[in-house]
């Protein structure tokens, strides 16, 4: 059975470094890709503070289309290209929005949201697989320092897949 920690920490280079070692811990040895996405998604939403959303948006071949994910119910389908997330998928660069507001065309699944971090995920083979999404309440709640904790997150992830 698998135990979270409790991270206790104001360093974010060291709460990241701990939580991809959870995130491996909880995935290894399991092969379903649903599940590893559903206690992902619960782990980074129950230790990263200040979050209302966590979750991954898989790309089906057209659009993406929610996954699991934990917070409020989520628009549905989003089309490459189209809001934070789709911008992400389609330039496959992660996206680091101080506010929400001011991306032009941002996609309002949920009105509380107003800062956003969008990590593309890119199979070993080149082909995209989704989105790994994560918004906050507050304003400027993600900086460099996260972009590089949920990137390594991501790869951890993403190496269930192999």
């Amino acid at each position: 059975m698998f135990e979270t920690k409790a991270i206790a920490t104001d360093d974010k280079a060291a709460l990241y470094a701990e939580l991809v070692q959870q995130a491996e811990g909880l995935m290894h040895g399991e092969p379903n890709t649903i599940a590893n996405a559903a206690n992902f998604a619960a782990l980074v939403y129950d230790a990263v503070p200040d979050l209302n959303w966590a979750g991954f948006y898989l790309f089906d071949g057209t659009e993406l289309v929610v996954g699991p994910f934990q917070g409020k119910p989520a628009c549905i389908r989003i089309a490459l290209g189209r809001g934070v997330c789709g911008t992400a998928a389609r330039t496959r660069e992660t996206q680091v929005i101080r506010d929400v507001h001011e991306f032009e065309g941002h996609i309002a699944c949920d009105a509380a949201s107003n800062s956003e971090i969008v990590v593309p995920l890119v199979k070993a083979d080149g082909s995209l697989f989704g989105v790994w999404d994560v918004d906050s309440p507050s304003v400027a709640r993600f900086d460099d320092e996260d972009r590089k904790g949920m990137e390594a997150l991501c790869a951890a992830f993403m190496a269930t897949l192999a």
